[in-house]
């Protein structure tokens, strides 16, 4: 569903489309999943259970604050660079939202899912002194996360252009807001 949604979006992803390039029958699909927007929910689910615990263990792990940014930059890199079908999932799946209640709050929970764990992981980094925050932790993961989210979408629709001196003032921001001098 991830490759379909990608290549031809949600609309053109039907369960026929999934079914073949899966595999498996289309009453396979229909049996686990009932309906195209559950089997969305499902694959969206899981891809950020996956990329929520790749970078929890990545932030647990950063002993710097560069270490941190080094971690979330480097998660919204990969994602773009090998996982850009995640990217326009997410991206399709908040427009048909407007439609389905049911996708949009799944969405909004993974969101608020990802942003509790992340700030559970701050904050104990600043017990660690690794991160001193300057605001608390769920705000400065909401506007890491939709600034992250944004220049995904920048990047997608325009890739020929340079976005050194974007990336560099991305560092700072979040270095800003992750280490406040005394």
């Amino acid at each position: 569903m991830r490759e379909s949604v990608a290549e031809v979006g949600i609309t053109g992803s039907t369960f026929d489309r999934v079914s073949r390039k899966a595999g498996v029958s289309r009453g396979l699909l229909h049996y686990y999943f009932g309906t195209k927007e559950r089997l969305l929910v499902d694959v969206i689910r899981r891809d950020t259970e996956i990329r929520v615990e790749a970078l929890g263990s990545a932030l647990r792990e950063a002993e710097s604050v560069d270490g941190v940014i080094s971690a979330l930059f480097d998660t919204f890199t990969r994602t773009l660079k090998t996982e850009v079908g995640y990217v326009f999932m997410v991206s399709e799946l908040f427009v048909a939202g407007r439609d389905n209640k049911e996708i949009l709050e799944e969405l909004g929970r993974l969101y608020g899912t990802a942003r509790s764990e992340f700030a559970a992981i701050l904050r104990e980094k600043e017990s660690q002194g690794v991160v001193k925050l300057r605001f608390p932790a769920e705000d400065v993961l909401t506007y890491l996360i939709a600034s992250g989210d944004g220049a995904s979408v920048q990047r997608l629709s325009q890739p020929d252009l340079d976005f050194s001196g974007a990336d560099h003032l991305a560092y700072e921001t979040a270095r800003f807001l992750l280490w406040a001098e005394d």
